[in-house]
């Protein structure tokens, strides 16, 4: 299965956006995009009507939001995949049904404190899991090694599905949510605060292949 660094940009306004775009668009083949509402979640990003650059990328949308529902209904076209938090998803099979009408990936979010068996009834019918290993929000948050725990039974459960982490990951984490069976690497601070970002994302590659 092929592993991706993936970059998180956290923005708060369309040239912000543009910038952070532009300084990784050529060194990776994904971008998450971090959407934020300050409720449920304490930061706010992307919460305007954005506009994304031409790129080859791929993008996906992880909405922090406390009432995704809005959100989709009005920008389900800018994106390629969706990732929403289960635990602000009150009726996830809509979802599913919306955005594979729409010819678009879904995923389901979970928070560190959410059990793996609030997704398990969709499993089969997502085409990814988004397990946040720290509590999200903001760039820099501390890394929670125990919510690999997730990981490790997903794998197991479904050896073929996308699995992706997010937060905390940097060349000392890499290495073990790679080991737990996560197979996208979402990297906010370590590569967006960084001077070079496609050095950073040559580094983490580069300690990817020394884990395979």
């Amino acid at each position: 299965m092929e592993v991706k660094i993936i970059p998180a940009i956290i923005a708060k306004s369309q040239k912000e956006l543009e910038e952070k775009i532009g300084s990784v668009k050529d060194y990776v083949e994904r971008i998450q995009l971090d959407i934020m509402d300050g409720i449920f979640v304490a930061n706010e990003s992307l919460n305007f009507d954005f506009k994304l650059p031409e790129t080859d990328c791929e993008f996906e949308a992880h909405l922090m939001l406390e009432n995704p529902d809005n959100w989709v209904n009005k920008n389900w076209q800018k994106a390629d995949t969706f990732l929403i938090p289960i635990e602000s998803c009150a009726k996830p099979k809509e979802f599913i049904k919306f955005f594979k009408n729409k010819e678009k990936k879904i995923g389901f979010a979970l928070n560190p404190e959410t059990p793996l068996e609030e997704i398990k009834d969709y499993l089969n019918e997502i085409d990814q899991v988004l397990i946040m290993t720290v509590n999200p929000g903001f760039y820099g948050a501390e890394f929670l090694p125990e919510t690999l725990e997730k990981v490790r039974q997903l794998r197991k459960l479904k050896p073929d599905l996308d699995i992706e982490v997010d937060g905390g990951i940097n060349p000392e984490t890499i290495g073990e949510a790679v080991k737990a069976g996560a197979n996208l690497l979402v990297s906010g601070s370590y590569i967006m605060n960084s001077q070079n970002p496609k050095e950073a994302i040559e580094t983490l590659y580069n300690l990817i292949e020394v884990v395979e």
